[in-house]
């Protein structure tokens, strides 16, 4: 099966050392399923790594007077970096076991349209979490957009276009047809616009499911994983009557998007991604599962799996 996984940003940790650490278990239930046969394209978040590249270089400039690095560098950069982390701990994994198999990282341009609303209504988080303190402080000294996030304190957010295409589709998919493992539209994607002279990146960060869920139409893919920190989606989230639901079609995940069970910034995305993906590959399947949980999920042992 040709499987897309998207990896959560925050699940690949806050520094390089704490990545290095992180990505060594990352890559076993990944390596799980391509020891079963599975072939995957791999790709993730960048939200803490693309916040503190961004403040590093602001700091460098008001300290050093170094060049400001606009969004879309700074989106690469996390590519190059956490692609690198990932590809060295899956390679060793699969060594471990007697895999032979080719694992790359694809620094990955993805195009957006100038005109979509998310540039006019910011929505995707990054960086750390801040007290209700030090974001009103942020807003009123750097200007910047702050958000309680989840319960888990404030974050900056930045405008989230969606994706409309992948500059490397093509690199991307003669990888995949050559058995190779890849790691693809990290962050996102480094966010782009198409120009008459070309490519021009633009001050954004994409969402990672829902680029993971445009790769994988790209690929006709047969799964699109969505892997979190939680065994399924669940409806009345933290409430006495929540419930973990197995397997539900699109018109039931529309319907509970309607009622509001799933938090913008957190589960919404994951489940729109997954609906867009299902759209436009009718016979595939997107599962929404914990990342150690991965295996099962394909299995229907784990995992919530999101249907026509």
């Amino acid at each position: 099966m040709k499987i897309v996984i998207a990896l959560g940003g925050n699940a690949l940790g806050n520094s390089p050392q704490e990545q290095l650490s992180l990505v060594k278990n990352t890559a076993k239930p990944l390596v799980d399923l391509i020891e079963e046969g599975h072939q995957l394209v791999i790709a993730h978040g960048n939200g803490p790594q693309v916040g503190m590249i961004n403040l590093a270089m602001e700091v460098s400039n008001q300290k050093a007077n170094t060049p400001i690095m606009p969004f879309a560098e700074c989106g690469a950069m996390s590519q190059g970096y956490i692609g690198y982390h990932l590809q060295n701990a899956i390679r060793e994994e699969m060594n471990s076991r007697g895999i032979e198999k080719e694992v790359v990282t694809v620094v990955t341009q993805v195009v957006v349209d100038e005109n979509d609303p998310g540039f006019s209504h910011p929505t995707k988080p990054i960086g750390g979490f801040h007290t209700l303190e030090e974001a009103n402080e942020m807003e009123k000294s750097k200007g910047y957009i702050m958000v309680e996030d989840s319960g888990r304190g404030y974050r900056r957010v930045v405008a989230s276009p969606k994706p409309v295409d992948v500059v490397e589709k093509n690199v991307v998919k003669a990888l995949v047809n050559d058995g190779v493992i890849v790691i693809t539209v990290g962050g996102g994607g480094i966010p782009v616009v198409k120009t008459e002279h070309g490519y021009r990146g633009v001050d954004a960060v994409i969402d990672k499911d829902f680029a993971s869920a445009k790769i994988a139409e790209i690929l006709h893919a047969d799964y699109l994983f969505i892997l979190t920190a939680v065994d399924r989606v669940m409806i009345n989230y933290n409430k006495p009557d929540q419930k973990a639901l197995d397997v539900i079609t699109v018109a039931q995940t529309r319907q509970y998007i309607s009622e509001n069970h799933f938090a913008p910034g957190s589960m919404l995305p994951k489940v729109q991604a997954a609906i867009d993906f299902i759209e436009h590959n009718p016979q595939g399947t997107a599962i929404i599962a914990a990342l150690e949980k991965a295996k099962d999920a394909i299995s229907g042992l784990s995992g919530t799996k999101i249907v026509r």
